[in-house]
């Protein structure tokens, strides 16, 4: 009997024993096509540099504290990741995941209004449909209505405005632009009903991961959002967690839409999941009120810039920026893209197929012409994640896609590595279990 704690306590697991590229072998000796472990295995899981890097660290220093030592792995990580970097930003405070990184992200914030003399600044608006990790804080910004119910009482208050999602929300006559434009006006309305004086950020997915299924803004949105912010002093906080570290195209999300913002939060694919890794970028504006005033970011964790970890996330960096595999993950999720087209594009419970680079969603409905969800006591995502299992493919189903209960979609995320025939064998099988479960 296991007295592992796991995700859901009636399920029951094969356990992993290997891995093989873009594949997770089980102990019966089962191949799984890992194309959504939660966008984390962007190289897939046997490869020989990150590998080596982690057996080298682990040689030389498994651990220090940054209360006392820095380390040679984490400045270099910190140099790299600020030489691709857009804007000002200048600054990398390393933690051990996303959740941690976003909460890092919204005290930087609180604190650096502190530090300036603008101490009302508290407030934080976020949008609905949106995740930003499972910690109180980073719950409270985050607009998942499942995720949020039971832990209500707890939760710290926080704005939220509507996502940019323009199959589900788009007014019939309206332009792509159009829309983008209106619903981000919504934060500057927002901003104006709290009191701009009290409000300190707004925080978004560049590309929406988990909650929504890949769902990208439409082009004109963030410039605008990145204007408001600046037109009343409101830090911009992306959460590219998921979206960032190449999976939608470029090494950062927020380049394909033409923004930098003040405060960044990068994990997942910053380990590739050799190691548990995640951190929050700011800008120089930032950093230097903190050491030009307290001298002090009045936060921290025992595991802050891990050597092992960064040693882990250097030779994952270094391997995305060298081989260029932001542009192998836009070319192959290209090719994705329309390899599910061509399979589901006229499929009758297929209502919408999405995303960015290899980081794609396909949401399902009852009624392709009126975009009606399916009744969410048919349970259909976890029938096809269950399906997919069976087939062999490790996706990413979600239900709640809409308002937190109706709706479902499936989030596709394979690693950068992948090959043609993966992506036949990705669909081939995402087909057989959408037909099962449906």
């Amino acid at each position: 009997m296991s007295h592992v704690f796991p995700r859901h306590t009636k399920a029951e697991l094969p356990i992993a024993v290997g891995g093989d590229g873009c594949y997770l072998i089980d102990a019966q000796g089962k191949r799984y096509l890992d194309c959504g472990d939660a966008a984390v295995s962007c190289l897939g899981h046997s490869n020989p540099a990150v590998i080596h890097a982690v057996q080298e660290q682990v040689q030389k220093i498994a651990f220090a504290h940054t209360g006392f030592m820095t380390s040679e792995p984490a400045e270099a990580l910190a140099d790299l990741l600020i030489q691709h970097a857009p804007g000002s930003l200048d600054r990398v405070y390393f933690v051990s995941g996303g959740s941690e990184a976003t909460e890092a992200a919204i005290k930087l914030a609180r604190q650096y209004f502190l530090e300036i003399g603008q101490s009302e600044r508290s407030r934080v608006i976020a949008r609905r449909q949106s995740y930003h990790g499972n910690t109180l804080g980073a719950l409270s910004a985050g607009g998942n209505a499942w995720r949020r119910a039971q832990f209500a009482p707890m939760l710290i208050e926080m704005s939220h405005i509507a996502p940019c999602y323009e199959y589900a929300e788009k007014t019939e006559g309206e332009s792509s632009y159009d829309y983008g434009q209106r619903v981000a006006t919504e934060l500057e309305v927002e901003i104006k009903r709290l009191g701009p004086e009290t409000v300190m950020a707004f925080m978004a997915e560049p590309v929406v991961g988990a909650t929504l299924g890949a769902v990208p803004a439409v082009e004109g949105y963030y410039k605008r959002i990145r204007e408001i912010c600046d037109q009343y002093g409101v830090l911009l906080i992306l959460d590219e967690v998921m979206c960032g570290m190449g999976r939608t195209g470029h090494l950062f999300a927020c380049d394909h839409d033409g923004v930098a913002p003040d405060i960044l939060c990068i994990a997942k694919g910053l380990g590739a999941g050799y190691q548990p890794i995640g951190a929050t970028l700011c800008t120089d504006r930032i950093y230097d009120a903190i050491r030009n005033g307290s001298g002090f970011f009045q936060h921290g964790h025992t595991y802050v810039g891990h050597p092992v970890a960064t040693a882990a996330a250097l030779a994952v960096v270094t391997e995305l920026t060298s081989r260029d595999l932001p542009a192998r993950a836009r070319n192959m999720g290209d090719k994705l893209q329309a390899k599910l087209e061509a399979a589901f594009g006229q499929h009758p419970n297929v209502g919408d197929i999405r995303g960015r680079g290899l980081f794609r969603g396909i949401e399902l409905v009852a009624d392709r012409d009126t975009r009606e969800p399916f009744d969410p006591t048919l349970g259909v995502a976890a029938k096809i994640k269950k399906a997919a299992v069976d087939a062999g493919l490790i996706c990413y189903p979600m239900s709640g896609t809409r308002d937190g209960r109706r709706g479902d979609h499936v989030l596709l995320a394979p690693p950068f590595i992948i090959e043609e025939p993966q992506l036949d064998e990705l669909v081939d099988k995402l087909s057989v279990a959408i037909s099962k479960a449906i």
